[in-house]
């Protein structure tokens, strides 16, 4: 009975010694590596109908519905329930930029745009330098080397190697690749 008890104890103290030794072995792991290192990827969501100002502007109350769907497109939501509103929401977000969204909610007194509710809208080309990422440009090394610090290196043995002649010399004729028929 105290093999086996001896057997067990050692066994546990093996496995946690182990243990042990890999979780110290692991800790000194993240002294080379930074926070930029493993950066998971993030999908670009983009939700909704991007409303610009310029297509704001060419909205003008007593158009009909149509046309108001000709200027901005099939609205995000359009309720059963309130037929007489149609809201167009729009929401980007991307890796490295700030998200952004916008709401445009359009009123209509029976087939007539009456009236027009929206948030701050960025024109087209604003939107479009909003979604470019600043990025910082380091300065680039210097990666050319004069005579004399190539002379600093001695020459590589590959290249003394193609200098010699090959003592072999290349067959006449080589074998065929397939039997010839009979």
């Amino acid at each position: 009975m105290t093999d086996l008890m001896t057997f067990r104890f050692s066994r546990v103290l093996l496995t946690s010694l182990l243990l042990g030794i890999s979780l110290a072995g692991c800790s000194g792991m993240s002294s080379g590596v930074n926070s930029d290192t493993f950066k998971p990827y993030v999908a670009e969501v983009v939700q909704g109908n991007f409303v610009s100002k310029e297509q704001r502007q060419a909205l003008r109350p007593g158009m009909s519905r149509a046309q108001v769907k000709d200027i901005l497109g099939t609205p995000l939501v359009a309720s059963v329930f309130h037929e007489d509103r149609w809201d167009y929401a729009f929401s980007i977000k991307r890796q490295g930029v700030a998200p952004q969204n916008f709401r445009v909610t359009v009123f209509f007194k029976g087939d007539v745009l009456a009236q027009i509710d929206n948030d701050e809208l960025p024109s087209e080309s604003e939107f479009v330098g909003r979604l470019v990422t600043k990025r910082t440009v380091s300065k680039v090394p210097n990666l050319q080397a004069s005579e004399e610090d190539l002379k600093k290196f001695p020459p590589s043995k590959s290249a003394a190697d193609n200098t010699r002649p090959s003592s072999t010399a290349l067959p006449a004729s080589y074998p065929a690749l397939e039997p010839t028929p009979r």
